[in-house]
């Protein structure tokens, strides 16, 4: 394949939701573009919030065209020749072999930006992310503020019927506002059995 012709690399943005991580995608995507470089957009198919299925989009309904894949190999398989810059979002959510996919197209001088929430709704890694960031040469963190005491928020809260999702809730569920708040890591709350059993002692 005829891949970029100037050397690649690989773009991380990290950070928990409603931090601005798909916008900020979305905004340099859109300045490659005025660049005229040649581009690709791809997505996991799990999330088809907001816009839908076949778009990128922000919480603030900002959209760009995308791809759902179901896996990294899909990703592979489906670059266009000549392809200059490669965008995925919600990078969580794909298999590990994200990593040597965006290895490779970056060694073959793509610049690859990929978007995803680094650690789940327990405040711990989330996928590939963490060995993402380990090999990009660049890596943006952002944060969003937490919505109960207003400091920078760095974890995901998840939500169930009001409630904080106990720790042995699927990791995987994907939701916007109506499921999920940004908080920081004190107000940050996902109760264990054991801490329910010693509240009845």
């Amino acid at each position: 394949m005829n891949y970029g012709q100037h050397p690649g690399w690989i773009e991380v943005i990290s950070g928990v939701m409603f931090s601005g991580k798909s916008e900020e995608l979305i905004r340099r995507v859109r300045r490659a573009i005025i660049a005229r470089r040649r581009v690709q957009v791809f997505k996991s198919h799990l999330d088809a919030r907001y816009a839908g299925l076949y778009s990128v989009s922000s919480h603030d309904g900002t959209e760009l065209e995308a791809t759902p894949v179901d896996s990294a190999a899909e990703i592979f398989r489906m670059i266009r020749p000549g392809v200059q810059l490669v965008a995925i979002d919600e990078a969580q959510f794909l298999d590990p072999d994200i990593v040597s996919v965006a290895t490779v197209l970056a060694s073959r001088g793509v610049r690859v930006i990929l978007a995803g929430a680094d650690t789940d709704f327990r405040g711990e890694p989330f996928g590939s992310m963490g060995d993402l960031m380990a090999v990009a040469e660049l890596v943006d963190k952002l944060q969003a503020i937490c919505v109960v005491c207003g400091d920078p928020a760095c974890r995901n809260q998840r939500l169930l019927d009001g409630k904080p999702a106990r720790y042995d809730s699927p990791t995987i569920m994907v939701g916007g506002r109506e499921s999920y708040e940004a908080r920081c890591r004190h107000c940050h709350k996902v109760p264990r059995k054991d801490e329910d059993q010693t509240r009845l002692l």
